[in-house]
């Protein structure tokens, strides 16, 4: 399905093979919304982060790239591994003449393996794409670089059926190929037939929020 191939990495000994791995983690900004929250990502694996909206899953994976505040807890990653990150917000792009094939260049993702409904149409401007299209080639930034690890935000937003089986598909080919992914979403459908693991995220209670 993909054209990417994952990249190898030796599992750090200390994480227990693990990429990635929270131990109680409690995240937020001015103060703590989420949390604690424990989880490990190992090469191969497709872990999926469920909760309601408005628990803090976003913030929890922002926070696991420095853009959000971690309370408290320990985040360990082992050395010199490659993170991409997908946000589920899109940046506007109305009068920006960027294309989907400069866009993929940005992160030297190989547009192989795209579906052939998005394929025939790299060379347009993504302002003249619909929202789904525009969310595929951004989840696709992701998918085809070199990380080592993906993080994957609500990723099924604006995407219609064909989309998402399409995503779901191209997860579980790199997993076999060994790259790991940590995915939020609100379908339980999709973390279902796309993840191996699922951890349930709480909103945080006491401390004031």
């Amino acid at each position: 399905m993909s054209g990417a191939q994952a990249p190898s990495l030796a599992p750090d000994a200390v994480l227990g093979g693990a990429l990635l791995r929270g131990d109680a983690l409690v995240a937020g900004y001015d103060r703590p919304v989420v949390g604690p929250v424990s989880f490990t990502v190992a090469a191969g694996e497709v872990v999926g982060m469920a909760g309601p909206n408005g628990c803090g899953k976003s913030t929890l994976l922002r926070a696991l790239v420095g853009a959000a505040r971690l309370f408290g807890g320990r985040l360990e990653r082992a050395p010199g591994l490659a993170v991409s990150i997908q946000n589920q917000q899109q940046p506007p792009l109305d009068g920006v003449p960027l294309t989907g094939r400069e866009l993929l260049a940005l992160t030297g993702a190989s547009p192989s393996g795209l579906p052939p409904w998005l394929e025939h149409r790299l060379d347009e401007r993504l302002d003249r794409l619909s929202g789904g299209q525009r969310q595929y080639l951004s989840l696709w930034a992701s998918l085809g670089s070199d990380a080592a690890l993906v993080i994957l935000d609500e990723p099924t937003n604006n995407l219609d059926p064909a989309g998402v089986a399409h995503l779901a598909e191209a997860l579980c080919t790199q997993a076999a190929a060994g790259r790991a992914f940590l995915v939020v979403s609100h379908d339980a459908d999709f973390l279902a037939c796309a993840c191996q693991r699922r951890v349930a995220v709480v909103p945080r209670t006491g401390d004031g929020a």
